[in-house]
């Protein structure tokens, strides 16, 4: 909704308050022009109700203003004297238009010194409950919210499995954007699977400012542009998936600032020429291709903590040409065609195969040939061992569509990318045939239909056009950054999918409350040694869980002599 829209909708909302209650505010001892000025009619109706003026507030705040201006309903008309359960039933199934009912046709006594405690047991658990709901609402909008790391992309920093706070004011505080959502939900409703929110009334985008700024190699959990739920592929060109709030999280590491020029040589980041200098926390993992005179077995995984493999087993010729056999092989997530003779096809398996279809399939395992994901001191470690033939970084395909910018005129590959310019807000850039492609996503929905413009990037010849119009140059309405894994080869990031806009930044994640290692169980699968760790800083992570441990049994043993004191006394 535009601004206008929004105005034009506030202005309704305030007529329609003024004739529901300004009987009521007469008979609560008020004048009746009080009901219609706006905001001030809020702080006097607080009086008439005989509640704190901060609720005033917490209306006006979106999201929790969902359960409190309803909570405002049922207050209002029982400080007149309506406080059975078909009154709250009908005021609120109304959505509040009840109140013109009980204004024009019943007699109206202001109870001016109602108490604020509520009358039942049952009452008191549902206003006790109702006030938790918007105090947590708040803690998780504004200030801090709780993020599950599903993913490898961070791997030896952030591990799956690692349950994270991430504090929101540091870069300062997204206000929602859907006006009409269910409290502390994300997309979905859990088990149910429906949508959480409504998407036919948005905020305009508003954040509050923070007090730090996203720097080189900071880790950020942002909305992820392009939102898809199946594989990645190349982004469709004018479509928005989702209101930007309520697109799915991602963490990754901010690699490259807006003004920067980025490169990947040979899997490094280079910013504006020279190599990144990442923190000592950070570990950049590659797939390398292994191979040795000895057997590359679960033991030697084991050795060397290896966690991802592929291992490569050949098949004959006559068993690959029957299709049956080339779409088991070839089911997502498990194999593909690696590299072909005239009697057998080599396949990488990336997936689970069992015994009885390795038999089956008269699959022959290569047992001194293994690629696996790792970090370059694992790979000088290796290469360090007698029987170590090779360790080389492996060798992606260039080009095609499947990287950002999704065209096959720019020849790169996940380890050499590039050079990209990383937008920032104000600067001007030249628009031609050559460089549209970066920028038609960020013209047409990240600074078009995300704010309300109606934006398409056609072409003519050599021609670049603008909803029609000729276009040379374009400038960037807000700040762009580039966000990738550390495990480089085993991440979908930015190479993946582009820019990410400074509007679809939701925090930092500042503090490992919890991690679990899905891999184990019972007691286990708690990593000890990363529960209450900082999620920056140098050096190995510290645990500061017995310190927790220890404040939280001096409170409770505080607790204990305090109560003990007043039954004495």
């Amino acid at each position: 909704m535009t601004l206008t829209g929004w105005l034009l909708f506030l202005l309704i909302v305030q007529v329609i308050h003024f004739l529901s209650t300004w009987k009521l505010y007469v008979a609560g001892g008020r004048q009746a022009w009080e009901a219609g000025i706006p905001v001030y009619n809020a702080v006097i109706l607080m009086k008439i109700i005989n509640r704190p003026w901060w609720w005033v507030i917490l209306m006006f705040i979106p999201i929790v203003n969902l359960i409190m201006i309803p909570v405002v309903w049922v207050e209002t008309i029982r400080s007149f004297g309506f406080n059975s359960a078909k009154h709250t039933f009908l005021v609120l199934i109304t959505l509040g238009l009840y109140i013109f009912y009980i204004s024009y046709t019943q007699k109206l006594e202001h109870i001016a010194d109602r108490s604020r405690k509520p009358r039942t047991a049952t009452g008191e658990w549902t206003s006790s409950i109702l006030f938790a709901i918007v105090a947590a609402t708040l803690v998780h909008t504004y200030f801090m919210q709780p993020f599950t790391i599903p993913t490898s992309s961070l791997e030896k920093t952030l591990l799956v499995g690692d349950y994270l706070f991430v504090s929101k004011i540091h870069y300062g505080a997204r206000a929602p954007m859907t006006s009409v959502a269910l409290p502390m939900l994300h997309d979905r409703v859990p088990l149910a699977g429906s949508k959480s929110y409504y998407s036919g009334l948005e905020f305009p985008y508003f954040r509050i400012p923070g007090f730090q700024k996203i720097k080189h190699n900071d880790i950020v959990v942002f909305s992820w542009p392009v939102d898809e739920y199946v594989d990645i592929g190349p982004p469709p060109s004018g479509y928005m998936y989702k209101p930007i709030d309520k697109k799915s999280n991602y963490v990754k590491r901010c690699v490259a600032l807006p003004g920067d020029s980025m490169e990947i040589k040979n899997g490094y980041v280079h910013i504006n020429g020279i190599k990144n200098d990442l923190p000592d926390r950070a570990k950049l993992m590659f797939y390398m291709a292994v191979t040795s005179k000895e057997p590359l077995d679960n033991t030697f995984m084991a050795r060397f903590d290896i966690q991802e493999a592929m291992r490569f087993y050949k098949v004959d010729k006559t068993i690959w040409d029957d299709k049956r056999v080339q779409d088991y092989l070839n089911e997502p997530g498990r194999s593909y065609l690696h590299e072909s003779s005239r009697d057998s096809v080599t396949v990488e398996i990336t997936g689970h195969i069992g015994a009885n279809d390795i038999r089956k399939l008269k699959m022959e395992p290569l047992y001194n040939k293994l690629n696996v994901n790792i970090t370059e001191e694992q790979a000088q470690w290796i290469r360090e061992l007698p029987a170590t033939e090779s360790v080389e970084i492996f060798s992606f395909p260039k080009g095609g569509d499947d990287l950002f910018p999704n065209n096959p005129y720019y020849q790169w590959e996940m380890n050499n990318y590039g050079p990209i310019y990383i937008p920032k807000a104000g600067t001007t850039v030249v628009i031609n045939t050559e460089s549209i492609p970066f920028y038609k996503r960020i013209i047409e929905i990240y600074e078009g239909s995300e704010y309300g413009i109606e934006n398409e990037i056609t072409q003519s010849g050599t021609q670049v056009l603008l909803n029609g119009e000729p276009i040379t140059e374009y400038t960037f309405i807000q700040d762009y950054y580039w966000m990738m894994g550390d495990n480089r080869n085993n991440s979908q990031d930015a190479r993946v999918w582009g820019y990410v806009p400074f509007n679809h930044v939701v925090g930092k994640p500042v503090f490992v409350w919890m991690s679990l290692d899905k891999n184990k169980s019972w007691l286990s699968k708690i990593r000890w040694d990363r529960m209450f760790t900082t999620v920056g800083g140098s050096g190995e992570p510290v645990s500061y869980f017995k310190y927790f441990l220890m404040v939280l049994g001096g409170w409770f043993l505080f607790s204990f002599i305090r109560k003990k004191k007043k039954k004495k006394a």
